[in-house]
C-alpha cells in the first residue's frame, strides 16, 4: 500500500482537520469527519477522535475504497461500518471509520470535509432550508451545490447524496445536520466552507450576562455544574433561543451528547429536584434568565455541545419555521451501534 506519511496533502489534511476542529463554529468535539482518497484508499478520520487532535495523534484509518464502492451500489450493508474494508496493516491502533465514512466514498474528489459549522446548521434546521440555501448558493462561481432532507448519518445518507448529486458537485447541505464541501485538494476544500459559510452566515443575536452567583447557588447539592463555556449560557438568557431550544432537537449530535432537547428548570424546582425526579436526569438544564447547568454525568464533548446550541439557536429568528427531529429519529440515533460505540469512547476519555 502505498505511503502516505510523506504526502503534503495528508499533512494538509491534518493541519486543516485540526483548524477545523478548535473553532467551535465550524465544528464541536468528536463531530465532523474529513478524508483523502490516494491510489483506491480512503484516509477517512476515525470514529469517536476529534479532529481538533489531528496534528497531536494518529486518527485517520486507511479504508480500501473499490470494495467499499462496490458495497455501498450493491446494497451491502457491511459498507455501513465499513469496518470489513480496513487496510488492517495501516491500523495497528484498531481504530474504526468514521460512522460516515461511506459518505466520503461516494463523493468523487480526493478531498472531502464534512463539518456541521453552525452557520450552515442555522439554515438547514429550517424547514424552508432548501430555500434558504438556493437564495444564498445560486449564481456563486465554482459552487455545484446539492440538498439532503434530514435522513440518518451513515450508508443511508450515502445512498442520498449518491442520489441526487449532480456532475461537478461540490457543496451538500444536509438538513438538520451541517456541511460537506469537496475538491481535488486540502486548500481548495477549505476554502469552499470559507465562501459557503460566509453566504449562509447570520448575524449571533446578543444575549444578557449569565447570572453566576445564581446558578451556583442553584446548583449546590446537585449534580449540576456550571459550563466550561460560558457562551452556552446564552440559551437561556435570551429569551428567543431558550424558546427555540425547548421545542425539540435541532440536530444529531446533540442527541449524542446531551440527550433529547433541552430541559427548562420550571419556577418553584431545583436542579436538585430535576435529578431526583427524572429516571434518566437531563444533561443540559436551562433556568430562564440565569444561564444553563450541565449534569456532571457528561460525556466528554457535552459542553461543547451545549456551546452549540446556543450559537445555532442565536442564528435562528424566534418565529423561523423549523424542522425538529422526531421521537423516532432520535432513538434511530440512540440505539445506532455507531453511535452507542462514539458515546463508549466519550464515556472512556472523559474517566
Amino acid at each position: 500500500m502505498p505511503t502516505h506519511i510523506d504526502d503534503p496533502e495528508f499533512a494538509a489534511l491534518r493541519h486543516a482537520s485540526a483548524k477545523l476542529g478548535r473553532d467551535p463554529l465550524r465544528t464541536q468535539a468528536a463531530g465532523g469527519n474529513t478524508s483523502l482518497k490516494r491510489d483506491g484508499v480512503l484516509w477517512v478520520k476515525a470514529s469517536g477522535t476529534w479532529l481538533a487532535e489531528a496534528e497531536e495523534r494518529d486518527i485517520f484509518v486507511a479504508v480500501s475504497l473499490p470494495p467499499l464502492i462496490t458495497a455501498i451500489h450493491a446494497n451491502d450493508e457491511r459498507a455501513a461500518k465499513a469496518t470489513d474494508f480496513v487496510v488492517t496493516d495501516a491500523n495497528p491502533q484498531g481504530l474504526r471509520p468514521s460512522v460516515e465514512t461511506s459518505v466520503h466514498a461516494v463523493l468523487p474528489q480526493d478531498v472531502v470535509l464534512h463539518i456541521h459549522c453552525v452557520e450552515t446548521v442555522a439554515r438547514v434546521a429550517r424547514s424552508d432550508a432548501r430555500e434558504q440555501i438556493a437564495a444564498r448558493l445560486d449564481g456563486l462561481d465554482g459552487i455545484v451545490w446539492a440538498y439532503v432532507p434530514y435522513v440518518k448519518p451513515g450508508l443511508p445518507l450515502a445512498r442520498e447524496i449518491h442520489a441526487v448529486s449532480k456532475p461537478g458537485t461540490n457543496v451538500v447541505l444536509l438538513g438538520n445536520h451541517g456541511l460537506i464541501v469537496a475538491a481535488d485538494t486540502v486548500a481548495d476544500a477549505v476554502a469552499l466552507i470559507g465562501r459557503v459559510s460566509a453566504a449562509l452566515a447570520a448575524p449571533a443575536r446578543p444575549a444578557p450576562e449569565a447570572d453566576i452567583a445564581g446558578l451556583e447557588a442553584l446548583a449546590e447539592g446537585s449534580p449540576y455544574r456550571l459550563p466550561t463555556d460560558p457562551v452556552a449560557h446564552g440559551t437561556a438568557t435570551d429569551p428567543a433561543r431558550l424558546f427555540i431550544a425547548a421545542r425539540g432537537t435541532l440536530y444529531p449530535d446533540h442527541v449524542v451528547f446531551l440527550g433529547s432537547g433541552t430541559a427548562v428548570l420550571a419556577e418553584g424546582e431545583t436542579p436538585a429536584s430535576v435529578a431526583e425526579r427524572a429516571a434518566l436526569p437531563p444533561m443540559l438544564l436551562a433556568v430562564p434568565g440565569k444561564g444553563v447547568l450541565i449534569h456532571r454525568d457528561v460525556l466528554r464533548g457535552g459542553d461543547a455541545l451545549a456551546r452549540a446550541l446556543a450559537d445555532v439557536t442565536g442564528r435562528i429568528d424566534a418565529d423561523a419555521p423549523l424542522r425538529f427531529l422526531t421521537v423516532d429519529e432520535e432513538q434511530e440515533l440512540v440505539t445506532w451501534d455507531a453511535e452507542i460505540y462514539r458515546r463508549s469512547l466519550a464515556a472512556a476519555a472523559k474517566g
